[in-house]
């Protein structure tokens, strides 16, 4: 893993508390564009609670569900949400920045998990091959036999419904400021 890259996977999280208060302060929605931001984030939350629902982190390589589909549906699931939220803000220096997070930070956080996978699971060479990296285009290879039903246990061991919990949040806070401006 290089240093960037452990560095990146330290940040990410307080990296995205700064950048809501950013987010905020620059956004300037109005009701259309809440409403389509909105509209866009439903599907990154039910590709994140979906993949969620069937990764078993360090116990497994997760190829099943949409794993099946893309090696990185959390990190799709975060890029579709945070494009929602781009056009809720109305704020084309909002979506460079977002754009701008993602390669510096993102990208570099997944080369160094799909670094981790490869030492940890010998199969993971085989996946990568058959499944791409983030976007589900051309190629899906399927389950390599890991047959994994969706799990609400493991949803909610993952905590993932804060990512729905933060959105509505976000959304509120976006239609707040919108009242507020209209006064």
């Amino acid at each position: 893993m290089t240093s960037w890259g452990r560095i990146a996977r330290r940040i990410r999280v307080p990296l995205g508390f700064l950048l809501a208060a950013l987010y905020l302060w620059l956004a300037r929605p109005d009701w259309r564009s809440l409403s389509a931001g909105g509209i866009i984030c439903l599907p990154g939350l039910w590709l994140r609670a979906l993949a969620s629902g069937h990764v078993r982190k360090n116990e497994e390589l997760t190829t099943s569900g949409p794993y099946a589909r893309t090696r990185n549906p959390l990190y799709l699931g975060s890029a579709i949400i945070a494009s929602g939220f781009s056009v809720a803000a109305r704020s084309w220096l909002v979506a460079a920045i977002f754009a701008g997070v993602f390669l510096a930070v993102y990208l570099p956080v997944i080369g160094a998990e799909e670094d981790y996978l490869r030492s940890r699971f010998p199969e993971y060479a085989e996946y990568a091959e058959r499944v791409p990296r983030l976007l589900p285009l051309g190629r899906t290879g399927g389950s390599l036999g890991n047959h994994g039903a969706f799990s609400w246990a493991l949803y909610r061991g993952h905590r993932e419904y804060n990512a729905l919990l933060g959105s509505a949040a976000m959304l509120a806070a976006l239609a707040g400021k919108l009242l507020w401006l209209s006064r």
